[in-house]
């Protein structure tokens, strides 16, 4: 059983929102689709918060909310690893009212803390708030300026259910039926995205919607500089499409090679994929790449010329960096592009507030590629080592037999502060 809470208690998070920001609310029920667009949304330059997910590592081991959670309802609550055993005590809170009253006392002020520290410290004029009972919260309703809600068809739901969570049909039904009708949320919709299964519909849907944002809220695209040229089919010998329009990072790596590092867009699926399919030597599809933009985004290495050199695959999930996929061609040196790759991961990685890099190699990686991230300030990753209970549930999630795990503090100022 998964606990969700409300936020009640706004106020800071109001101040935190300048009037230059447009906040877009997220919402839809069980299996529908939310993480996939709120991805998208962020592949379009919008700043996403997990409001569920703070509140899940709000109350992990270290986190302000742990030890509240666990004098309040006592430890036999708790794992045998010590974390919170979610499902138990989902069934006591809403089993009894006054006991979901005194766990929401307990989390939402952290939450709300952890939110209003987010929303302040970001850049982006656009932000994304995801929250599966969003609009039965009145005051995150308020503070927001557009409602959109993600749909799907009861068997797109089951097939996720089932698929995914490995639940059983009927299991998969019953939580369905357990929430309040999608329709009420619909019912409320400023924009309502179809996420069926069909990942390229689901883009142009959330393209769309884009496009009909504020001026302000979108602000100005830049262009791209005389003499770069953009990624494109044309360029690569792929078809492509246009890297979304920013200057991206230019680097002068030796006279007569310069490269430039930008972020890919699912317009460059097959671009993307054709370089992985010839980095890895086995066949990648365009759309086992549309699937991946769904989960991940991806930055590019580009010649002067068109050609793509390097790409790195990753994505920032609950204030964690996560690269699992890192290709550079054979014929350039390595350790340049991979700095300057390292050092677009990490910029990006910065201005979605994450705290951490993990970077997960596999153990044929050529020996040049660790060591430039050696140099670049990385350390070889050991589970038992790191401190932070939500990093280390993150590295273990990844990290194999068959590859190299690598890590880098990103900032010291953790939103989820230890107590």
């Amino acid at each position: 059983m998964k606990v969700v809470f409300f936020i009640s208690n706004l106020s800071s998070l109001e101040d935190a929102v300048s009037e230059d920001k447009y906040v877009i609310g997220l919402t839809g029920n069980i299996a529908v689709g939310k993480s996939v667009v709120r991805q998208m949304l962020q592949h379009l330059g919008a700043y996403t918060i997990d409001a569920d997910q703070l509140s899940h590592q709000a109350t992990a081991p270290g986190a302000p909310a742990y030890l509240p959670t666990v004098e309040m309802f006592g430890k036999f609550i708790l794992n045998g690893d010590g974390t919170v055993n979610r499902s138990l005590l989902g069934s006591i809170v809403f089993s009894y009212p006054d006991a979901l009253a005194k766990l929401e006392a307990i989390v939402h002020p952290v939450v709300g803390q952890a939110m209003a520290a987010l929303l302040a410290r970001a850049k982006q004029r656009v932000i994304v708030i995801e929250a599966i009972k969003l609009l039965e919260s009145e005051n995150l309703r308020a503070m927001v300026d557009s409602v959109w809600v993600v749909d799907a068809s009861a068997d797109a739901q089951i097939k996720r259910l089932t698929e995914r969570r490995k639940m059983s049909e009927d299991e998969a039904r019953r939580r369905i039926l357990a929430q309040r009708p999608q329709a009420d949320k619909i019912a409320k919709a400023n924009v309502i995205i179809m996420n069926d299964g069909n990942v390229e519909d689901t883009w142009k849907q959330v393209q769309a919607a884009w496009s009909n944002l504020p001026a302000k809220a979108r602000g100005v695209p830049e262009t791209p500089p005389a003499g770069v040229k953009p990624l494109s089919g044309a360029a690569s010998g792929a078809a492509g499409g246009e890297v979304r329009k920013s200057t991206g990072m230019h680097y002068s790596i030796s006279p007569g090679f310069e490269i430039v590092v930008r972020r890919g867009m699912p317009t460059n699926a097959e671009l993307i994929a054709s370089f992985i399919s010839v980095s890895t030597k086995r066949e990648v599809s365009r759309m086992d790449v549309m699937w991946a933009f769904g989960q991940k985004s991806y930055l590019l290495v580009q010649e002067m010329q068109g050609r793509v050199v390097a790409l790195a695959g990753w994505q920032v999930e609950n204030l964690i960096t996560r690269v699992d996929e890192f290709y550079v061609a054979a014929d350039v040196p390595r350790e340049p592009v991979v700095r300057a790759l390292v050092n677009a991961v990490e910029e990006a990685s910065r201005e979605l507030q994450s705290e951490v890099s993990f970077v997960f190699l596999p153990k044929s990686t050529p020996a040049d590629i660790g060591q430039a991230f050696l140099g670049a300030g990385y350390q070889p990753m050991k589970l038992d080592e790191i401190k932070f209970p939500a990093w280390r549930e993150a590295a273990h999630e990844l990290i194999t037999s068959e590859n190299i795990g690598l890590m880098k503090q990103l900032r010291a100022d953790r939103v989820m502060k230890p107590i």
